[in-house]
């Protein structure tokens, strides 16, 4: 019986050509080069260098793309050998008899792909056995294999056969997630690295981002959610695909347990996208605005919020199911403690079905509550009003105002002589018209003090001058 097609049976040599890297968005590696063959009829393969590294996981958090360098010892093309081999693995049970008549179509058709220029065809060619050979064959190949298969993205000079590719291409590799998902996710980024157009890379890293998180390979993809907005800028997307590439960041961040306000962050810039004319949409994504309330409500480390200026949060307060916890939310955001417990005592049996904890959600409102007091006091804080605010004893009074400073919600002092707190700053709960209006104020006031102080100087130098200048005249 006729032996499967080996790499072990070739005369290869791979080493790193020198090129300038471009960063990718995710760890390290280098995109391997495209797999040689042993044809059954042993004819001579190509010879090609590369270098690549190991699709397990990754111990960096910058990719940086090498090309892969051909070099052609044979009279077959490169491609033609590409084809050669995946067909010969994907026909190799079939026996010599039936194998032998298919390659050879393949490689026909693929030689009539190359000289019409047909490039989308030639991906779907080679992807077609490489999808069946995926389990049987070694990382390392696979990863030749796909490089080659990506760089078809380069021979195209029609964008949108260029998409089509790619979409072919991702497709692809999405199929299976759950199948080698590190080397799918590493050969998604080879292919980022190839192109030119923009939505093609956004479709592309979008679909990396997804894969990722089907497979339960998120570490992989993290680092490169750090530089979103440069690559945002650089995609120019539209709202619907900001909002598919929000909320697929949101899920992953959740699920590789990252922080939570890194979470409410993306979910935030979710919700944000939705406007009142998006109002089939909204519905749909209901659920999504209750459950961001819900999680900065039961957040210990969160105390800044502007989701009740968000359209499909404000759908809540009419909503005759989750209208409690629009109320909630303004009351975690510009209320007291006494409005809080109003609600509970009404709604105890919702709040609890939501997952809230009755006593964590009293201990935040004293936070904000004391923040309420800071905001729109004199500067001075009695003891008296803290105890009376926030329902606590005496001797409690000063411990909640260590943790406020501990959260960094104040930056103050105590005066223990006269019982009262001495605020310097303190955090702004929302951040909305009425806070850009005080920011003016504020600047409008610092302008006009400065101006007053420059026209003093020069009022003293003006006065400076005269009198040198009279002392002058009398000693002449």
């Amino acid at each position: 019986p006729r032996r499967k097609p080996s790499f072990s049976h070739l005369d290869l040599s791979l080493r790193q050509p020198s090129a300038n890297p471009r960063p990718l968005p995710t760890s390290q590696h280098s995109a391997a080069p495209p797999p040689p063959t042993r044809p059954l009829r042993r004819r001579p393969s190509p010879h090609l260098q590369s270098s690549s590294s190991s699709p397990g996981v990754s111990t960096h958090h910058q990719f940086h793309h090498k090309m892969t360098t051909i070099v052609p010892t044979t009279e077959e093309d490169p491609t033609l050998a590409v084809v050669r081999f995946v067909s010969e693995l994907a026909w190799a049970d079939a026996g010599a008899e039936v194998a032998e008549p298919e390659v050879m179509r393949l490689c026909v058709e693929a030689q009539e792909c190359m000289v019409r220029g047909r490039w989308l065809d030639l991906a779907s060619l080679i992807l077609t056995s490489a999808d069946l050979i995926f389990h049987k064959v070694a990382d390392k190949d696979l990863e030749c294999i796909y490089s080659f298969i990506c760089n078809l993205v380069t021979k195209s000079e029609d964008p949108d056969e260029v998409l089509e590719i790619v979409k072919l291409i991702a497709g692809s590799l999405s199929q299976k997630p759950t199948e080698k998902p590190a080397l799918r996710v590493k050969i998604l980024f080879i292919l980022y690295n190839l192109l030119e157009d923009a939505y093609s890379k956004f479709y592309v890293y979008l679909k990396a981002l997804q894969l990722a998180l089907s497979g339960s390979v998120t570490e992989h993809v993290t680092p490169s959610l750090k530089t979103i907005d440069t690559f945002l800028k650089e995609w120019n997307i539209e709202v619907q695909d900001q909002r598919q590439l929000f909320l697929t960041i949101s899920k992953i961040l959740k699920e590789n347990k990252s922080s939570a306000k890194d979470w409410f962050s993306f979910m935030n810039k979710y919700l944000a996208t939705f406007s009142r004319d998006d109002a089939d949409a909204m519905c749909e994504a209901k659920e999504d605005a209750v459950h961001a309330v819900l999680e900065f409500v039961k957040a210990p480390d969160m105390f800044q919020c502007d989701l009740l200026d968000v359209p499909i949060v404000q759908q809540l307060e009419k909503d005759s199911q989750h209208s409690v916890v629009f109320e909630l939310l303004k009351i975690f955001s510009t209320d007291k403690l006494d409005a809080y417990l109003g609600v509970h005592a009404a709604n105890a049996a919702a709040l609890k079905s939501y997952g809230l904890v009755h006593e964590d959600c009293v201990a935040k409102m004293r936070l904000l509550s004391l923040v309420d007091l800071a905001a729109n006091g004199s500067g001075q804080i009695p003891y008296a009003l803290i105890k009376e605010t926030l329902q606590i004893n005496d001797d409690e009074v000063e411990l909640w105002v260590l943790k406020a400073i501990s959260a960094k919600l104040l930056d103050c002092k105590m005066d223990q002589m006269n019982h009262v707190v001495i605020v310097k700053r303190y955090i702004e709960r929302t951040f909305g018209q009425k806070q850009w209006e005080n920011i003016r104020t504020k600047l409008t006031t610092w302008r006009a003090n400065i101006s007053n102080v420059v026209s003093t100087i020069q009022a003293n130098k003006a006065v400076e001058g005269g009198a040198q200048g009279v002392q002058s005249l009398a000693v002449r």
